[in-house]
């Protein structure tokens, strides 16, 4: 099935595009000529009779300098809502939202072979970034789940929150330092439905966070793609997965040690329990001690990150599959079992129905050809 203008509803805006040619005293000759594509296929572009794929409309968007909202028309439609969890300080980048919204679009003619999505969904009112409610916005996910303040969130919670709200984990692995980093969520508005991407090469000691992360999200839609829902989706996770009470304890025992030595042993014997990351433990104590008056712990965050830093451990793709990297019908099946799942049994329907060939798989997942060409064989044999 070729995925057009038509079928996806969007158009290159040919006023734009024209004006920025203007301004560079370039002919559509010349756009081609920089793009490695024939004449004909602007012409196509131009006229609203082609759509280009999602690598070709991120280096259109790169040559002309212009982002994906003064590019691309969607008549009828409203645009795919994206969000970035970003490792550090990092930043994304016009490309990464361009490939991401591209993404988006390509996601839409799947929605009709997804099952049935709930109509009842969790959603905040009022998200803030301030301590009290955040506290009080996790506990009230924690009794929806029937944890008590103290029990161990497990993946499997988290996961059930995920498929009933609305939202459709799709498992990749795209390697430690891709460009969408751990996580990437896409929300489509119109069809009520989003997209979780989770990267499995991300380590087991953050990976409960991100999802956490993203799962904040999910409940706070009109968040999703601003620096607010970035920084509420960070302290929510924290929250959730070390409340208020957990990090009371952590401290009073971390007031009785004599080192800083003894406050981080502390500290990673909760991290170990709850199977998150130390700087977690470390960042809700501590957001407990500010809260409520009282001094910070002695050990410093750069202390946290350099132990951090020499015990990594797995990512989680190197814990689910062995040896590396899995064959695709153990990966299409983890996904099923391990994240519960039904984004490969849509794809499936919708490859079979429509006849689609590897290279939307390619695109909708971001993965290499020779990756999209055996996902594509399991799926359709």
């Amino acid at each position: 099935m070729n995925y057009n203008s038509k079928t996806m509803e969007k158009v290159i805006n040919g006023d734009t595009l024209r004006q920025a040619l203007q301004a560079r005293g370039w002919t559509q000759k010349d756009l081609a000529n920089e793009l490695g594509v024939t004449g004909q296929a602007v012409t196509n572009w131009l006229k609203g009779a082609d759509f280009p794929r999602p690598p070709m409309l991120l280096q259109l968007a790169t040559k002309l300098q212009l982002q994906f909202s003064d590019l691309v028309l969607t008549p009828g439609q409203e645009k795919p809502v994206v969000a970035f969890r970003k490792r550090g300080n990092s930043k994304t980048t016009e490309d990464h939202i361009v490939r991401a919204m591209a993404i988006g679009s390509l996601l839409k003619p799947l929605v009709p072979f997804l099952d049935k999505q709930s109509a009842l969904r969790t959603q905040f009112a009022a998200p803030s970034t301030k301590y009290e409610p955040q506290q009080a916005m996790a506990g009230q996910v924690r009794g929806l789940i029937g944890l008590g303040e103290e029990s161990v969130l497990h993946y499997d919670h988290l996961i059930k929150q995920f498929s009933s709200n609305g939202a459709v984990i799709v498992p990749v692995m795209w390697g430690e330092k891709h460009e969408h980093k751990n996580a990437l969520h896409i929300l489509l508005k119109q069809e009520k439905v989003t997209f979780i991407f989770l990267n499995l090469d991300t380590y087991l000691e953050d990976f409960k966070f991100w999802m956490a992360h993203e799962l904040a999200h999910v409940y706070t839609p009109e968040l999703a793609g601003k620096d607010e829902g970035e920084d509420f989706a960070d302290g929510f996770a924290g929250a959730l997965l070390f409340p208020r009470s957990l990090a009371k304890v952590a401290y009073a025992k971390t007031s009785q040690q004599e080192s800083v030595q003894g406050e981080i042993k502390v500290l990673q014997e909760n991290a170990r329990e709850h199977s998150i990351s130390l700087y977690s433990v470390f960042c809700e104590v501590n957001k407990y001690a500010q809260a409520n008056g009282l001094p910070s712990v002695r050990c410093a965050a750069k202390n946290i990150h350099a132990i951090r830093n020499n015990t990594r451990g797995r990512l989680v793709s190197e814990s689910l599959f062995r040896p590396l990297p899995p064959k695709p019908d153990s990966f299409v099946a983890a996904a099923e079992t391990v994240f519960g799942s039904n984004f490969f049994q849509a794809l499936k329907r919708m490859l079979r129905e429509h006849g689609t060939g590897p290279g939307y798989v390619q695109q909708v997942m971001d993965v290499p050809l020779p990756d999209a060409i055996a996902l594509h064989e399991v799926l359709t044999h």
